[in-house]
């Protein structure tokens, strides 16, 4: 598993990138719809920036607590869990947001639907014995 210096490291890269291109990035996430989001941190109470792929599902704006199918949540999953209002950057357009953990049987709806979408977040989902949480984001 990366060390957290290292997903800092890489966050701010792909948050560089992000910023002077309009939003687009290359390398893992070319071609992705992609976003910024900035929570706060559960514990320390600062700012944390997560580059995140998102979904338009139903019409709703979903982010995948995926970690590419690790056992553990990932950490702005927790930040949101504790603190739902947060801020995102979309494209060139920012605004903030209340994020909603999706209720198991609305999650267990557009799971399967994300996975047309993207299937690699069906290899996650079967490498781990922890059902993968869904958030949609809402303008706020």
């Amino acid at each position: 598993m990366t060390e957290i210096p290292d997903i800092k490291a890489f966050n701010a890269d792909i948050a560089a990138e992000f910023r002077a291109n309009g939003g687009k990035v290359g390398g893992p996430f070319e071609g992705a719809d992609l976003l910024l989001l900035t929570t706060t941190g559960a514990k320390s109470g600062e700012p944390r920036l997560s580059p995140l792929a998102y979904f338009t599902v139903d019409g709703k704006m979903i982010v995948v607590g995926s970690f590419a199918g690790a056992d553990v949540d990932p950490a702005w999953v927790h930040n949101l869990r504790k603190h739902a209002r947060a801020h995102i950057e979309v494209g060139t357009a920012d605004y903030d947001v209340i994020a909603r953990e999706l209720p198991h049987a609305e999650r267990d709806e557009i799971y399967p639907k994300l996975v047309e979408q993207a299937p690699v977040f069906g290899e996650y989902q079967s490498k781990t014995s922890r059902v993968i949480p869904l958030f949609e984001l809402e303008r706020v």
